[in-house]
């Protein structure tokens, strides 16, 4: 089970992870709270998911060091 769960969580930018992180909770309370108030507010907390995936990528690409030709 926390094979799958580790898989879906790489898959899926791992936004609730970092939130989680970030803010010392559980990333399980993240993913509840972005379900019930997707399904209270019509979809719109995705967006904010959206936009947090992409900052997350941001993130990790800017911080991934990069070689040059002096590297061996």
């Amino acid at each position: 089970m926390i094979k799958i769960l580790a898989f879906f969580e790489k898959q899926a930018f791992g936004v609730c992870s970092t939130l989680g992180e970030k803010l010392g909770i559980a990333s399980s309370a993240v993913r509840m709270f972005f379900v019930y108030a997707s399904f209270l507010t019509f979809g719109s907390p995705l967006v904010i998911y959206l936009f947090l995936a992409f900052l997350v990528n941001i993130h990790k690409y800017l911080r991934r060091k990069r070689s040059t030709i002096w590297d061996f």
